[in-house]
């Protein structure tokens, strides 16, 4: 029987349309449960690749007969040879193209909402690390926000719609990926910007990010204004675009809302975290739509693969938002999930303090995302 690849879009598509899939993982154990390919419909095996170099008979009566089953690895060789051994037994199986760092990349471009004066507003969702990006278009001009390390996805995305992109926006200095706002800027010839409160150790020039102002994309005048809202980090900073969507960065989440102590300063930012989710955002309509940097869970995914709230649904549901003082700061500073994967590196890489090659920085990012309280 013949083996088929399966490319990180096509898996992304599954996970969306929440299809049926069987995946065999075989990579370590322990790697496997500290990050997968997330499907809530899908079902997984994990078989490390040295415990089948004898061969896959074991596992045959592991494997389904009526559902397509996926082999992945970290890089795409190991999931080849297993799903030979397998053709070899009569079953029809796909490998996952690229691997695990192939899934950790992708980016799926989605349309969450129109702009009043003309223009649109599209979300990147990055599923394999649950970093969400977005990019606001307006008359032939796009400004994009929270940009990850592949540049290539918004650049071919502004050629195909035919837009210039004009600026690149960090809501604040990342600490679970590496930013590509300011190599994208260098590339378009766009304008960098930075929170100021972040950017005391930064190593290159930016524009300051700060409350008040007016980014203003397109001749249709569609505002992207600042709102200071420290808490995860000292400067992060809200965007509310057109008065109807609210780019939250890693304050607020769907489900959740961020932590304080990727900079080791959780103490410090606590009573930060507290006033812009309990005081600042709750003085906002309502009505505005929440729209994160981060999501934890493929159940917070909607029907076209978008993740998004509205503000005076989540001051109903999110547990985030309804803790006493006492409660507050517990939940941020106690019993929070394991810091991101090389974050020290990563936020000194955002600084401009280093220049790792591309393959290091795929392994800088290898694992999910864990920028809220909770997984």
């Amino acid at each position: 029987m013949a083996i088929q690849k399966m490319t990180a879009a096509q898996v992304a598509s599954r996970v969306i349309r929440k299809s049926n899939l069987f995946i065999l993982d075989v990579r370590n154990e322990d790697t496997f449960q500290d990050w997968k390919i997330e499907g809530e419909a899908f079902q997984y095996l994990n078989i490390p690749y040295f415990d089948l170099l004898d061969g896959v008979d074991d596992i045959l009566d592991q494997l389904p007969k009526d559902t397509d089953i996926l082999v992945v690895c970290a890089k795409e060789g190991s999931s080849v040879m297993v799903a030979e051994m397998l053709s070899e037994q009569g079953l029809d199986v796909f490998y996952l193209q690229g691997g695990m760092k192939a899934w950790s990349e992708y980016l799926r471009p989605v349309k969450v909402g129109s702009l009043k004066n003309g223009g649109a507003l599209y979300q990147f969702v990055r599923l394999g690390k649950g970093c969400l990006s977005y990019l606001i278009e307006s008359d032939g001009e796009a400004l994009i926000v929270d940009t990850a390390r592949m540049t290539e996805p918004y650049e071919a995305f502004a050629r195909e719609k035919g837009l210039t992109i004009k600026y690149a926006v960090d809501t604040h200095l990342h600490a679970d990926h590496i930013s590509g706002g300011r190599l994208l800027a260098e590339k378009t010839g766009s304008i960098y910007y930075l929170p100021p409160k972040d950017a005391d150790e930064v190593m290159f020039s930016y524009k300051p990010l700060e409350d008040g102002q007016t980014i203003t994309v397109g001749s249709t005048s569609v505002s992207a204004e600042p709102i200071y809202s420290p808490g995860h980090t000292i400067g992060s900073t809200t965007l509310l675009i057109d008065q109807t969507y609210l780019l939250t960065g890693d304050i607020l989440f769907v489900e959740s809302i961020g932590r304080p102590d990727l900079a080791g300063k959780a103490e410090d930012w606590v009573g930060d975290l507290r006033n812009t989710l309990y005081d600042n955002y709750k003085r906002l309509s309502g009505d505005l739509i929440v729209l994160p940097a981060h999501y934890s869970k493929v159940s917070e995914l909607g029907d076209q693969g978008e993740v998004k709230a509205v503000l005076g649904d989540l001051f109903e549901k999110n547990e985030g938002l309804h803790l006493d003082e006492a409660e507050f700061r517990k939940a941020v500073t106690e019993n929070l999930p394991p810091q991101p994967n090389a974050y020290q590196e990563i936020r000194k890489t955002n600084m401009g303090k280093l220049s790792p090659d591309q393959e290091t920085q795929q392994e800088m990012e290898i694992g999910p995302n864990r920028c809220a309280i909770q997984d």
